[in-house]
């Protein structure tokens, strides 16, 4: 199933986010439910959108305004008209004038400082504000007589002025200043026209703008100008066709005809309400009251309202008026789905919640609704964990059977049905237990592919002994290998003590050191017992370096075997944030133990401190494995006190302050550590030294027995 990442930081955001999915979801199964194709009647109370059941003629001739026509008519004239503009604004025009003549007596004044060197002149114009001039520009502004400097002056106030004269919009700025070049005088030079140009265009400035009161007037004016639709239809006129949508006009023509009336729908809309509400409140308690592991993940809880919406959507589409397709439709895929994904709780809940709006309002809803009910419970029921193809093709015949068992027992009794038809309902039966289980079994699989899911077919597919990472794994680091059968041993005997998901924990505690692989030779279990240590002559910066590598070695061999992405958080998450602390302090010896000469970053892991029960057990029990294979306890003190040393280091060091795990928890993984490693290092027989074979072997039963009466 899913297994959740909980985020302890955030959980009142998560606890909001939450509430707001779950108000959008009750929205929208409302929705579904009041939809007039999910209410369809098989009568002539018809609205807009339904499908004649019939065709409807013209009773008699008739003339009318066409309401619904007018108003499209009017609409269309509305979009016809163009946004429109205000007229040029005076200001604007005379602001840039502004602008431009100031620019032009501040470059007056540059040009006639004596006492400013011709660099810094330069320097003075390039730093002008609103300007576009080039070096080029610049140089030839410089060198220009007096008589020439006024004529361009005069040319560019003349030709911006004329521009801002004309109504701009933003869009034709580009254009304008394009044109630019062609409204200057020719009795200008070349060089003076590309000054002008390059003095007046930066100032070219839009002065008209969209004007939404002008454009709603023109609107208004041009869909009041449009008269009044009418229509008329001849007695025995078609209006709509047996199958034909009902238009609005359709719907318009057959009401002002008498054909058809709306239908009064207050009482749909306030049962369908009531039944929303009541499942909402429903679904809060059950999150809530249970803290169910699907709350904590956003994405799996999104997830889920997809699938719940998908499969209510489909039932209100497709199952009213219909006799055989409500008895076909695989409902309790859905719960196989879920329980598959979230577990078996979730799925026999939102199962129940499915099958009640599925089946609301049907004809048959009373016999429909204890059909899809039992039939999904029995099929989440025998499906269980679904860890095995086989439990699928048993939660199959689950369903058959109870469908088939609520066919006999609502239809027999209550209806007048012939034996053909109650064969074809218990056909119909069998087909939606086979049509769930194959609709559920490859939707988790890929929903658990494309979405980065974990399922429990996944978890044991990958912890089979002929997995090659595990056959790597063992062929490379055999020492380390046992060690994370046995942590594994230690992880999952506490997680099914405090009710976490022992399956992940497991398989994530076996594939948690998958990184020592790389290098098995620098960790001491895969050490042959007489080889000097690799870290003894090291630099412990080193070594630390080395160690720490194996978590990021383990997530690149995950990421090249394609593990589910839980299974990377147990291979980041199981050092956390501590410290190498061998190397550590060898560092610290070496430096005199002047603690600021070694930086302690270098020796502390790179991952991030536990986020769910699964991954914190799992940190827990790497520790403690790793302190009882190193120090050999003789007793229950020994190892209880090894255990609870292990806790109370990682509450310190902070490294369980992201989890779940209260204080009533941790009480109960000690325990189960400590019965998990009694019967791992329990007190052995010492056996008597063996004897020479001659003095240990009697010569004979007889021989024995004598010697042992003297």
């Amino acid at each position: 199933m899913i297994t959740s990442r909980p985020a302890p930081r955030s959980s009142s955001r998560q606890n909001f986010l939450s509430v707001v999915l779950l108000v959008c979801i009750s929205i929208l199964a409302f929705i579904a439910l009041v939809q007039p194709w999910s209410l369809r009647q098989a009568t002539l109370l018809l609205e807009a959108g339904d499908v004649s059941p019939q065709d409807l003629r013209a009773p008699g001739d008739i003339r009318y305004v066409s309401q619904i026509k007018t108003d499209e008519a009017r609409a269309a004239a509305e979009r016809a008209v163009e946004p429109v503009y205000a007229p040029a604004d005076p200001l604007i025009a005379r602001g840039q004038l502004e602008k431009l003549s100031g620019i032009l007596s501040f470059i007056t004044s540059v040009r006639s400082d004596t006492f400013a060197t011709p660099g810094q002149k330069k320097a003075d114009l390039a730093a002008l504000a609103e300007s576009s001039l080039s070096s080029r520009s610049i140089e030839y502004l410089l060198a220009i007589s007096s008589t020439r400097w006024d004529n361009v002056q005069s040319e560019a106030l003349n030709v911006l002025e004329r521009v801002m004269r004309n109504p701009i919009r933003t869009d034709d700025l580009e254009s304008v200043r394009q044109n630019l070049p062609s409204m200057v005088s020719f009795t200008l030079t070349e060089e003076e026209a590309a000054l002008v140009v390059a003095l007046a265009s930066p100032l070219v400035a839009a002065n008209s703008f969209y004007s939404p009161e002008l454009t709603q007037a023109a609107r208004q004016a041009a869909r009041e100008a449009v008269p009044q639709v009418t229509q008329s239809y001849a007695k025995g006129q078609m209006i709509v066709s047996s199958g034909q949508v009902i238009s609005a006009a359709d719907f318009e023509a057959l009401t002002n005809l008498g054909l058809i009336r709306p239908k009064d729908r207050t009482l749909d809309y306030i049962g369908s309400a009531a039944l929303v509400l009541l499942q909402a409140a429903f679904t809060t308690l059950y999150f809530f009251r249970r803290r169910s592991p699907v709350l904590a993940d956003l994405r799996g809880l999104i997830l889920l309202s997809m699938l719940f919406l998908i499969f209510l959507f489909g039932a209100r589409v497709m199952l009213p008026n219909r006799t055989l397709v409500p008895y076909l439709y695989p409902l309790p895929a859905f719960g196989l789905l879920v329980s598959a994904l979230f577990g078996m709780e979730s799925g026999m809940v939102f199962s129940l919640l499915l099958s009640a709006l599925a089946a609301y309002g049907m004809p048959d809803a009373l016999g429909l609704m204890p059909y899809y009910i039992l039939g999904s419970l029995c099929g989440v029921l025998t499906l269980g964990q679904a860890r095995r193809l086989g439990n699928f093709l048993w939660a199959a015949g689950a369903i058959a059977i109870a469908g088939a068992a609520m066919v006999v027992a609502y239809r027999l009794p209550f209806t007048t049905t012939d034996w053909i038809g109650v064969a074809s309902l218990i056909g119909a039966a069998a087909f939606m237990g086979v049509a769930s289980a194959s609709l559920a079994l490859p939707a988790q699989y890929l929903l658990a592919q494309f979405l980065g899911l974990t399922t429990a077919l996944q978890l044991l597919e990958i912890s089979r002994p002929d997995f090659p990472l595990l056959k790597y794994f063992l062929q490379r680091a055999p020492g380390t290998y046992q060690h994370s059968l046995q942590v594994a041993n230690l992880a999952e005997q506490a997680a099914e003590r405090i009710h976490a998901d022992a399956l992940l924990t497991r398989v994530g505690a076996v594939f948690h050191d998958i990184g020592k692989s790389t290098n098995p030779l620098f960790f001491v279990e895969n050490q042959p017992p007489d080889e000097i240590d690799a870290h003894t002559d090291m630099d412990p910066a080193i070594s630390a370096a080395t160690i720490i590598r194996h978590v990021t070695d383990g997530l690149e061999l995950a990421r090249k075997h394609r593990l589910p992405s839980r299974i990377h958080d147990f291979i980041s998450e199981h050092h956390g944030t501590l410290v190498t602390r061998y190397q550590y302090n060898s560092a610290l010896e070496a430096a005199g133990d002047q603690r600021d000469q070694v930086d302690i970053e270098k020796y502390r892991y790179p991952g991030t401190p536990p986020r769910s029960r699964e991954t914190a057990l799992l940190m827990l029990a790497d520790g403690v494995e790793a302190r009882a294979r190193s120090e050999h306890p003789k007793n229950d003190e020994d190892l209880l006190a090894i255990v609870r040393s292990v806790i109370e280091n990682r509450q310190q060091a902070g490294q369980l302050a992201h989890t779940p795990l209260t204080q009533q928890d941790l009480q109960e993984v000690t325990e189960s550590f400590l019965t998990t490693l009694r019967g791992t290092y329990h007190p052995r027989l010492e056996y008597p030294r063996e004897r020479p074979a001659a003095e240990a072997l009697p010569t004979s039963p007889v021989a024995a027995a004598l010697k042992k009466r003297k």
